[in-house]
């Protein structure tokens, strides 16, 4: 089963996600050094938007919480991720940095919990804490638990030169890749050939036209089966390519053949088994060029590309259809390439900051169950849209947030005071963002802002309590009067009053040259947005700010053909 959480990561990970359960584990935790991280909006301008979501903007300073996660550490009984903390608090001090360092250890004590002793770990981040955080891993998973550090090439070459940058530009990104135990489950991967690689290697051409190319069968030390007799010369005046009658030739003298014993050259052995050999000669894949010695043909329909290295400037950032709206999401092709080498169909693939869904659509196109953490209601619903869109009849199980009616009435019950939690999920159901990021403090009878076209806006009023008032669409009129906005809705958890409607409805429409009018102050039920979702609410416009669809996966289980 598939399993999508809202919620602090470190509390779903200690309560849901038991001990040795996880196959593979992929984090993009965000940092302050990069804004971007932590937006989940732009304008259509592609500035960031005066309301985006800064779900992070308090945690990576050091106050009570980080102060929290590093005396965790130090009582968790992992004596050398404590040990490791302490010396890096004694040199950085009690800084950002190390607040987030502390967040981050507790939750990688976590997370080497839950994954199974073949398990796998890749933390994404960038070079601006990836030198801290690889301590951190030593520390952890031990340093014998490290295995690659990978450069990701996430956008093209800077010319910032010509504004006055004195350094390198900056444009990778560091995968860490750490294994939990002495032995880990890894798929070989590959990646397309350089073009002017394959023109020089592969030219040659059988009689069926197939590309090929010639490697030499010897090889100047021994390793095994590699010292026996073979066919190395052609009687006089034959041709010097020869395919093998599958049913008559073998190591049997031939008549015309002559046989030498190994090594043929001095210092030099075969380099393939006996065995392999054969197979090759059998399969017509030797060829015996002019000096009668064989030479092995490989053909490039066969051949799966170059194997994988550490360097992955292959895979592109995501852009154009793929481009969801989402400023720091990955490319699918990225996460297939990590799900595929680190796991198998069937296994158990975790995202603990899984923002904008790509590690779980990744996961669930190769057949793998997932499980997705994140810690903003919007995060969760574009997850939701983005699945459902993508993969027919795909399942899963969403916790931590209202499912139906009667749990949306309970988590308006035990919300605290100030129903922050409650009206951040209410203004999500409808593709709105959270006014001011949700936080406390006066809002103006503002809850939610949903921008349509390229300066439209629509302001939300969240309202979930059984006072149902006129004066209540009255104070939203006046709002959206003040805040010089087109459209007001007005987001219940009950039924509107008859009153309500009427006020609603004198307020008039709003209208747009070639599009029909829509109502000015629109009243939708909570009810109706945990069924419609963004259509619930009536603009004239394409929404500006909300993601684009996803292209739908028809070829599930296929992993993205990269090539150059």
């Amino acid at each position: 089963m598939n399993h999508l959480y809202y919620g602090d990561n470190l509390a779903v990970l200690r309560d849901h996600i038991p001990d040795d359960s996880v196959d593979l584990i992929y984090l993009d935790p965000p940092f302050n050094s990069n804004a971007s991280y932590n937006v989940l909006f732009r304008s259509p301008t592609g500035d960031q938007s005066a309301a985006q979501i800064e779900a992070f903007d308090d945690t990576w300073h050091w106050g009570d919480e980080a102060e929290t996660a590093f005396q965790s550490v130090r009582n968790s009984g992992h004596t050398d991720a404590a040990t490791m903390l302490e010396a890096m608090r004694s040199f950085l001090g009690t800084n950002d940095m190390m607040a987030y360092l502390a967040m981050m250890a507790v939750r990688l004590i976590e997370l080497h919990r839950v994954l199974k002793p073949t398990g796998s770990l890749y933390l994404h981040c960038d070079p601006t804490a990836s030198h801290y955080l690889k301590i951190l891993l030593d520390a952890v998973f031990g340093a014998g638990g490290f295995r690659n550090e990978i450069s990701w090439r996430r956008s093209s070459a800077h010319s910032d030169t010509k504004q006055g940058m004195d350094r390198l530009g900056k444009i990778r990104d560091v995968i860490l890749f750490y294994t939990k135990g002495k032995s880990w489950l890894w798929n070989p991967q590959y990646s397309a050939y350089n073009p002017e690689y394959f023109e020089n290697e592969y030219r040659h051409k059988d009689d069926n036209g197939r590309l090929y190319k010639e490697t030499d069968a010897t090889a100047a030390k021994s390793g095994g089966d590699v010292s026996y007799e073979w066919r190395v010369k052609r009687r006089a005046g034959e041709a010097t390519r020869w395919q093998a009658d599958v049913e008559n030739e073998h190591l049997n003298p031939q008549e015309g053949w002559d046989y030498l014993a190994v090594p043929p050259y001095v210092g030099r052995y075969w380099a393939y088994s006996r065995a392999n050999l054969e197979a090759f000669w059998h399969a017509g894949k030797l060829v015996h060029r002019e000096t009668g010695m064989p030479r092995i043909r490989h053909y490039a329909d066969e051949m799966p590309g170059v194997p994988l290295q550490d360097d992955w400037g292959d895979i592109q950032p995501a852009s154009g259809a793929e481009r969801l709206g989402y400023p720091t999401q990955k490319p699918v092709a990225l996460l297939e390439r990590i799900v595929a080498a680190s796991s198998n169909p069937g296994d158990v693939v975790l995202d603990p900051f899984c923002g904008c869904g790509t590690t779980v659509h990744a996961a669930q196109k190769l057949g793998r169950q997932w499980i997705g953490i994140d810690v903003t209601h919007l995060a969760i619903g574009l997850i939701e849209r983005r699945l459902n869109e993508a993969f027919s009849g795909v399942a899963y199980k969403v916790h931590g947030t209202p499912q139906d009616l009667s749990a949306a009435h309970d988590m308006f019950a035990r919300d605290d005071t100030t129903k922050k939690e409650f009206e951040k999920w209410a203004v999500s159901l409808i593709g709105a963002q959270p006014w001011r990021a949700g936080k406390k403090g006066a809002d103006g009878g503002i809850d939610g802002r949903l921008p349509f076209g390229r300066t439209n806006v629509a302001l939300v009023s969240v309202k979930g309590g059984k006072d149902r008032q006129r004066n209540h669409i009255d104070q939203l009129r006046a709002v959206i009067d003040r805040e010089k906005a087109d459209i007001g809705v007005f987001l219940t958890l009950h039924e509107p009053t008859a009153p309500m409607r009427a006020e609603a409805a004198g307020a008039g429409q709003f209208q747009i040259d070639g599009f029909d009018p829509v109502p000015r102050i629109q009243i939708v039920t909570v009810e109706q947005a945990m069924a419609l979702r963004e259509r619930a609410v009536k603009i004239p416009l394409a929404r500006a700010d909300t993601f684009r669809k996803p292209a739908r996966e028809e070829d599930a289980t296929r992993q993205s053909r990269l090539d150059l």
